[in-house]
């Protein structure tokens, strides 16, 4: 029985400790086999392909989609081959695997850049709109990341005597796209797991064009779907950090605990937060699967780590993990006009999704609904006088707020609440609204912006500090 064991790019990016820690380690012989890793583009590299994640820098795409600058993005992807010939140089010594891994990137963004030129020209025919192909342009960018960093893996795993094997995912030169699930199923027929160390693409070429859904999340979804397709017997994230009680920067690295065993309604709790274990759509498809999902620190391979399944619930009710968002905004709604009328909201929350705001949660009373959304504030500006051109008679204001949870695998603790306005109170914050389902296994605490960290660490201190909770902080 084998894993699917996935890698990010910031850990990808400290390979040679990861190559003594996940990919060889100690092992010898047999013990390097029965595993599939999943790699995706090492850190900032997909940046430079596409657009920083969190600055909105453009990188390739934006520089290529933007009309108004038409060679600006040669420039880009020239720099981009630089930076990759530049980790090449870093990672290996010897010239036989630096000028192996320089000609394969060299041939892949040569192809990149002939394919995007000829795209160009075509599109000066009016016939031809470069928007339409755009989507494909954004899919083969990105899949220069994790070819490059896959192919490298695979070249140094060699390198130190393991029979790894390259799956590569990217669809390169294939003729035409398959189904994702047929990708993924014939990409792994006839491979023998126990005698070959498989390093596969985080991105997955295929019909149904997994950036038009996940957009940069595919890795995830690759990855959960290898699991599943190979009947994996565990499935495994590798990040630079432990799944932990609440963020040891604002609680103290003493005070933190590391969660041993939770379920994947935790791990959606924490999705919906912004604060992913796994993406929700990945998670699914290992719930589905039946396979146990583990979470672990790259660099301390010995930790057993966070195990998550679908069955699992703590021994006794309790808190597992304070966690929360600082970029949230508070969009109420007034209007007298929606008593009794129960559809109110319906064009709202199109509306909403249509500016690509991310609901992460809703009250409303018998006049005033009030959305919790995350996203820009140009935007959240737009929502509301969007909202207010429609609904007339309403009244829309925007508040900064943050979001604090206390969540757990089960939550039915006896005075749960009054211990959390307590410690709030005792804080000096002050409960701008407060959420608790009948399910029980989050309550989300609305704050003012600026009394998040003070929150946190008093929750955690309130909550979690004094309990004892038996196996969800022991190892799995």
């Amino acid at each position: 029985m084998h894993t699917v064991e996935k890698i990010g790019g910031t850990s990808m990016s400290r390979f040679d400790e990861v190559l003594d820690t996940l990919f060889i380690g100690q092992r010898k012989q047999n013990e390097l086999y029965n595993r599939v890793f999943v790699v995706s583009a090492y850190g900032g590299m997909t940046n430079l392909l596409l657009e920083h994640k969190k600055s909105g820098d453009p990188g390739v795409y934006e520089r290529f989609a933007d009309a108004q600058n038409e060679d600006a993005w040669l420039d880009a992807l020239d720099a981009v081959l630089d930076t990759m010939r530049a980790k090449n140089a870093e990672l290996f010594s010897g010239e036989y695997e630096r000028q192996a891994a320089d000609r394969f990137i060299e041939g892949r963004i040569s192809d990149v850049r002939d394919c995007m030129l000829s795209l160009q020209q075509l599109c000066t025919y009016g016939h031809f709109q470069l928007t339409e192909h755009l989507m494909k342009v954004r899919e083969m960018l990105a899949s220069l990341g994790e070819a490059h960093s896959a192919f490298n893996t695979v070249l140094a795993l060699k390198k130190h005597g393991a029979n790894a094997r390259l799956v590569d995912l990217t669809g390169w030169n294939q003729p035409e796209p398959k189904a994702f699930q047929d990708m993924i199923k014939d990409s792994f027929d006839g491979i023998d797991l126990s005698k070959e160390l498989v390093v596969a693409t985080g991105y997955t070429h295929c019909s149904e064009g997994l950036m038009n859904t996940f957009d940069r999340g595919y890795s995830e979804i690759t990855f959960a779907q290898i699991a599943a397709t190979t009947s994996a017997r565990e499935a495994i994230i590798h990040k630079e950090y432990h799944l932990s009680s609440a963020d040891p920067n604002l609680v103290g690295l003493d005070n933190v605990v590391t969660i041993g065993r939770t379920n994947y309604d935790v791990a959606d709790q924490l999705s919906n937060l912004g604060m992913e274990a796994i993406h929700p759509k990945a998670a699914r498809t290992l719930r589905r699967a039946g396979i146990q999902l583990r979470i672990k620190n790259a660099f301390e391979p010995d930790h057993a780590g966070t195990l998550i399944s679908q069955d699992y619930c703590s021994e006794k009710p309790c808190v597992e993990i304070i966690a929360g968002r600082k970029d949230v905004f508070g969009l109420e709604v007034f209007d007298q006009e929606m008593l009794g009328d129960v559809g109110y909201d319906i064009e709202i929350t199109k509306l909403l999704k249509q500016l690509k705001l991310y609901v992460v949660n809703k009250d409303s009373d018998a006049n005033s609904i009030t959305y919790y959304a995350s996203g820009s504030r140009k935007m959240i500006n737009r929502a509301a006088r969007l909202i207010e051109e429609k609904y007339p008679m309403s009244e829309v204001h925007v508040h900064n707020i943050a979001i604090v949870s206390a969540i757990g695998s089960d939550l039915k603790v006896k005075g749960i609440l009054a211990k959390t306005v307590a410690a709030l109170a005792s804080a000096d914050i002050s409960i701008q609204a407060i959420h608790q389902s009948i399910r029980q296994v989050e309550m989300q605490c609305i704050i003012k912006e600026e009394d998040y960290d003070a929150a946190v660490a008093a929750l955690h201190q309130a909550l979690i500090e004094p309990e004892n909770h038996g196996d969800v902080i022991a190892a799995a």
